[in-house]
């Protein structure tokens, strides 16, 4: 009866939009901390926006590598005042705070809130200052939680102890679909302990455990994976970029992965595969598992590699729909293969070549593929340009994950282009229509104009 009464005086108290920016200067005067303007001026844009579109779920932009705002980056007390500012809002289920000046300290405060709201879902604290005492308070927090969706780490040095108290996290929550840890020195321990806890874990769908610190060339990290790949039905993305990975790493996940159902995206960029690991890859690709997008850019396939997998997706698969090959020094002769197979290929829609080695006919075929529409250019990172009657190619700014890191200068254009691997995993179908109806308005408007 208790909890039903402070429950009603909570909904009572709940700020509706369009105070957002006046309950944040309130909550300042009331803790004696100056306004920080950055915030205000957020939560100024913010009260702007019509009622009717903040109901269903608003992310709000606090990142400190904004270019739209003259950025005054977040500190602990900032955290603090913003966290006490949002607790009876119940309009905006995220925060985007990446790139600024948090602790464990913060991370503490987003703990206890992360335990008494049951309204946020997305939390991005990638690149902040948060070490191994902020991520045990994180899972702490997370342990009872039951709202957050999405937890953004990446860049946050929590290391090896940091990494351990995540993956006990996933013995208890049930809610958390997605995982960020890239970049955050974890180590084979901790690596170990996420592969031990996915076999049981039934809830995550997307992991990045990309550069860790690893002192072993033995791969025991990729074995564990792969295994816990052979289990686990329900993991749809796996980051496992950075990882030193070479061609025996790759054959034991290929071996583990045409048991799996599940995967859809297996990002190997940065790694160490050669052609060996690419044709164990294409043996895969053969078995036409439902694996959609494939990420091997900045590896050393060559050609030989790139010849395998085009025999591959030429008549025995029809389910990937991204590729990325880019900085693999491929010369002309995998290049045109791939070029040749996607003319037999009518799934691969998205696919990246850049930084390879293009002679004149790798130029003319993949120009003939954009001039004819097989390829779209929202969809490749290539562009064909002509001098003195002969082609050549010029780099495009699009590919599968551009924009992660560094916030686009102007808005959200071009989204699809500039991340498509966000797009394409919503729904890969709808995603594919919807850029197919964007580029013929983009069309349209443009022989208008002439």
């Amino acid at each position: 009866m208790e909890f039903t009464t402070e429950r009603s005086e909570l909904q009572v108290r709940v700020i509706s939009p369009g105070h957002l920016a006046d309950h944040y200067c309130r909550a300042c005067s009331d803790m004696q901390q100056p306004i920080n303007k950055y915030i205000h001026q957020v939560a100024l844009q913010i009260d702007q926006f019509p009622p009717g579109t903040m109901y269903g779920g608003f992310t709000m932009n606090l990142s400190g590598n904004t270019w739209l705002f003259e950025a005054q980056k977040l500190t602990d007390d900032d955290v603090k005042i913003l966290v006490h500012a949002l607790r009876r809002n119940t309009y905006i289920t995220g925060l985007d705070l990446r790139y600024n000046n948090i602790t464990n300290c913060g991370a503490e405060i987003f703990s206890r809130m992360l335990l008494e709201s049951n309204t946020f879902t997305d939390l991005n604290l990638m690149c902040n200052d948060i070490g191994h005492h902020g991520a045990e308070w994180l899972a702490k927090g997370l342990q009872l939680n039951r709202s957050l969706k999405t937890l953004r780490m990446n860049g946050n040095k929590i290391g090896n102890v940091g990494g351990l108290h995540f993956a006990t996290m996933l013995q208890l929550n049930q809610t958390l679909e997605s995982l960020d840890l890239g970049d955050c020195d974890l180590e084979i321990q901790s690596l170990i302990a996420f592969a031990t806890v996915l076999h049981n874990n039934k809830s995550l769908k997307a992991l990045d455990v990309g550069r860790p610190i690893l002192y072993t060339i033995q791969e025991e990290a990729i074995v564990h994976m792969s295994y816990m790949l052979q289990t686990n039905q329900t993991l749809q993305e796996l980051h496992l970029a950075k990882m030193a990975m070479g061609n025996f790493g790759v054959e034991q996940l290929c071996e583990k992965l045409a048991h799996n159902q599940s995967l859809w995206l297996l990002d190997l960029h940065c790694n160490q595969i050669s052609s060996d690991g690419a044709k164990s890859l294409a043996e895969l690709l053969k078995r036409n598992t439902p694996l959609k997008i494939l990420d091997l850019s900045a590896n050393r396939i060559e050609d030989d590699g790139l010849v395998y997998i085009s025999e591959a997706i030429r008549y025995m698969n029809d389910q990937l729909l991204a590729l990325s090959v880019a900085r693999n020094n491929i010369s002309g002769i995998g290049l045109v293969a791939l070029a040749n197979a996607l003319k037999s290929n009518s799934t691969l829609v998205n696919v990246y070549v850049w930084g390879n080695n293009f002679d004149e006919s790798a130029c003319s075929d993949f120009a003939n593929l954009l001039k004819t529409g097989r390829l779209k250019e929202k969809r490749t990172d290539i562009s064909p340009y002509w001098i003195d009657g002969r082609v050549y190619l010029a780099e495009l700014a699009h590919g599968l994950q551009m924009n992660y890191y560094l916030a686009p200068t102007y808005g959200e254009r071009d989204a699809a282009a500039l991340n498509a691997n966000t797009h394409l995993l919503k729904e890969p179908q709808t995603s594919i229509s919807q850029i197919d109806i964007e580029e013929s308005i983009d069309t349209s408007s443009t022989e208008e104009g002439i």
